[in-house]
């Protein structure tokens, strides 16, 4: 395998637009699990927060990032993100994203032709989308871009399994340094060393850690889990997002009803009929999303419902089939006709707020390791993450990341040191998986149960005892067995729990995402901190 000048192990939005910028100085390996599509970006539908319109301003929309995220946002961060986003909008329609338009079509405009949305938190419309399919159209033409590019190398179902650390290979430079990655073939089963001058963690969220999410099945939390390992401090891992609405019904799976409907008026209703949310918070619908996961969950909990109903009927037909055309068309498949019948909905696991700590430009606390999206913990988010700030983030801090890394290597061109072949040892094949299986569905239920939406002391402590147990029985299973994608998911999200759990046992408060029945209220005089560990 030849040396890279930069890896990037992830392909959402802040893993391509780095890979894309720092193809301008060097060679570029890309690395993904699955195909270079499929992201946790490919499924957003909202949109890109971004200030745009006339009435907008940064000010405002760092107010409303600082509102949201309950005392815990970085200021300087927020403040560079929201400032810096317009320009990396600008970058992404000249690559060719196609948003909607006032008109009703998707393609580019001038600034005041974008139809704008308005999501839960808030104060003006700042949503660019493309209808309900933003992240697709996103992935789209950044894909295009990185296929293209002879600079940039891609490899599709490949699994990072560990960081290089030139300490555990007997090198100390003072700062422990990254050199890339041992990386899984998963067609094959062969594992190779990934060498690069520069790393980017870009490898999404967390969600299937929990037994209900809106993520697709590769967000397991595998860069949080390596970076923990390599050594790099993770924080505020308490502050898991669990979006309000996803659709409810036997035959679906993960499927998101966007933020952006309640924003266009759709009503939260009991499967009485009764509308609620204006009992919880003055903004009803559109408060932010911690207010109102929790208050489904507590009316589904308080009367034993399964669900609650998203009602946009009021909009009218042709609205609704042109605004949200990808939800129209599968909610019909299930048979409900979401511009007459209200649309079933729960909560489920969303967006990880905390993880891997970086600085302003996504550097960690490992020399030529960096961290953006959802992987990386930035003081963007806070306590609860703002709607449609997470694509800006990943814009913002994926092009700040390369910025630093093309001049890190300028400053600094030295060659990797001797990385070792990867060993399996005396490990043999997996002769009974059912021992992964079991264990996986043990982890995403007790999660499900005693780290979700609302907390308490005892649960967390069975949670924290369990985790304890399942991961010394996985640690026995990956050095006895040969490392296979299932194997090494497992011990990811295993070890993400622990990280969970520990941090949500550490915050005695209730604050944004995280709310614990056994400390109910917000303490700034002891916890308006990060939780690091």
């Amino acid at each position: 395998m030849p040396h890279y000048d930069y890896l990037v192990i992830g392909s959402g939005i802040a893993g391509m637009t780095f890979a894309v910028r720092a193809a301008e100085r060097g060679r570029v390996a890309l690395i993904t699990k699955r195909a270079l599509e499929e992201s946790n970006t490919n499924w957003a539908q909202g949109g890109v927060a971004a200030v745009w319109a006339p009435d907008d301003s940064v000010e405002q929309h760092l107010l409303d990032t600082l509102e949201a995220g309950a005392g815990l946002c970085n200021r300087e961060v927020v403040e560079m993100v929201v400032g810096e986003g317009p320009a990396r909008i600008r970058e992404l329609i000249e690559r060719g994203v196609q948003f909607s338009l006032k008109n009703g079509e998707g393609g580019a405009g001038g600034a005041g032709d974008y139809e704008l949305g308005l999501e839960g938190g808030h104060s003006r419309r700042r949503i660019l989308h493309a209808a309900d399919h933003t992240g697709k159209e996103m992935v789209r033409a950044l894909s295009a871009a990185v296929r293209r590019n002879s600079a940039i190398d891609v490899f599709e179902n490949r699994f990072a399994i560990d960081l290089l650390i030139d300490e555990k290979f007997g090198y100390s430079h003072g700062q422990p340094q990254c050199w890339g990655a041992y990386v899984l073939d998963t067609s094959s089963g062969i594992v190779e060393a990934f060498t690069a001058s520069a790393t980017l963690l870009a490898t999404g969220g967390t969600g299937k850690v929990y037994l209900y999410t809106s993520n697709p099945d590769i967000a397991s939390g595998d860069g949080i889990a390596m970076a923990w390992r390599a050594g790099c401090r993770v924080a505020d891992m308490e502050f898991i997002q669990f979006h309000p609405t996803c659709l409810y019904h036997p035959q679906a799976k993960s499927f998101l009803v966007t933020e952006a409907m309640r924003g266009e008026g759709a009503v939260l209703r009991r499967p009485d009929g009764e509308a609620f949310m204006a009992r919880y918070d003055p903004r009803g619908e559109l408060a932010p999303r911690d207010i109102v996961a929790r208050a489904i969950d507590h009316e589904m909990k308080m009367a034993g419902f399964d669900n609650v109903l998203l009602d946009v009927t009021a909009r009218g037909e042709e609205f609704i089939r042109r605004r949200f055309p990808a939800i129209y068309e599968r909610c019909l498949t299930y048979g409900i006709d979401i511009t007459r019948q209200p649309i079933p909905v729960v909560p489920a696991a969303h967006y990880m707020c905390g993880g891997v700590m970086t600085g302003l430009d996504g550097e960690t606390s490992v020399d030529r390791l960096y961290a953006a999206g959802e992987v990386a913990m930035t003081g963007l988010h806070g306590a609860n993450r703002l709607a449609s700030n997470s694509l800006l983030e990943g814009l913002v801090f994926g092009h700040r990341a390369a910025e630093h890394a093309c001049q890190r290597l300028a400053d600094d061109p030295q060659p990797p040191p001797p990385i070792p072949p990867w060993s399996s040892g005396r490990a043999t094949d997996i002769n009974e998986s059912v021992v992964i299986t079991h264990n996986w569905d043990e982890i995403r239920r007790l999660m499900w149960n005693y780290v979700g939406i609302v907390r308490s002391d005892r649960r967390l402590a069975r949670a924290a005892a369990r985790i304890t147990m399942i991961r010394e029985e996985i640690q026995q299973y990956y050095w006895d067995f040969l490392v296979t994608r299932d194997l090494l998911e497992l011990r990811n999200i295993a070890l993400v729990a622990d990280l969970m759990v520990r941090s949500a046992r550490t915050r005695r408060e209730s604050r944004g995402l995280h709310y614990n029945v056994d400390c109910p209220d917000r303490d700034d005089a002891r916890w308006l901190r990060h939780t690091v560990i």
